[in-house]
């Protein structure tokens, strides 16, 4: 069964293009060295919620907005070798340079999950 790798940030809401650019080379990477479907979603009904919420969860402010991005892999192996290959490509470390980042990545989290139900 399918594996994947889910992440939430804050990205400012001045970097959007920069931001979708950046995540549209990613993508070509991740897709490359395997993986079957990367997808960058952006904040659109998203609330505050009084306990928890997308919001909270990176302490968004003001100007900014949230992603929540997913990789799917055929396997949690398969998804290890894929980003291995991922992490030791030079295009990607090009991107990944702390001060040109268009968002903070220290309010950025991510994980692995095994898929539950596929329908």
């Amino acid at each position: 069964m399918a594996y994947v790798d889910g992440y939430v940030l804050p990205v400012p809401k001045a970097n959007i293009e920069k931001y979708r650019a950046l995540a549209q080379r990613a993508a070509a990477i991740w897709r490359e060295h395997g993986a079957l479907q990367y997808r960058e979603c952006i904040a659109d009904d998203v609330k505050s919620g009084e306990v928890t919420s997308f919001p909270q969860s990176v302490q968004l402010k003001d100007d900014e907005t949230v992603i929540f991005a997913y990789v799917v892999f055929e396997s949690r192996d398969q998804r290890d070798e894929v980003n291995a290959k991922v992490m030791s490509d030079p295009r990607l470390a090009d991107m990944m340079d702390a001060k040109s980042m268009p968002f903070d990545g220290k309010r950025m989290f991510w994980g692995g999950f095994e898929v539950l139900v596929e329908a």
